[in-house]
């Protein structure tokens, strides 16, 4: 998380793939709310969600029992047109 916050101060552009680690990292650690707190940033930092990121941001909800929020990502990516698979 660290190398992440400073990758921000030093203004170095982060990437869908560096958002999907940290979001995975916090599935593992079930922190749900940091992961959705950075799913969000992705949009505030242009930075378009893909597949990966989505499951990762739904493992982390479904991780801590957090449904209602795990399928109101399901919606989103519904809404914002990506592909679901199964992994």
């Amino acid at each position: 998380m660290e190398i992440f916050h400073h990758m921000h101060r030093a203004r170095i552009p982060r990437n869908v793939f560096t958002f999907s680690s940290v979001i995975s990292a916090c599935e593992k650690s079930a922190e749900w709310e940091l992961a959705l707190d950075l799913f969000g940033s992705m949009r505030h930092e242009r930075v378009t969600p893909n597949v990966v990121a989505f499951n990762a941001a739904v493992s982390a909800c479904e991780k801590c029992g957090e449904w209602d929020q795990a399928l109101s990502l399901f919606g989103e990516m519904t809404s914002a047109h990506v592909e679901m698979n199964t992994i």
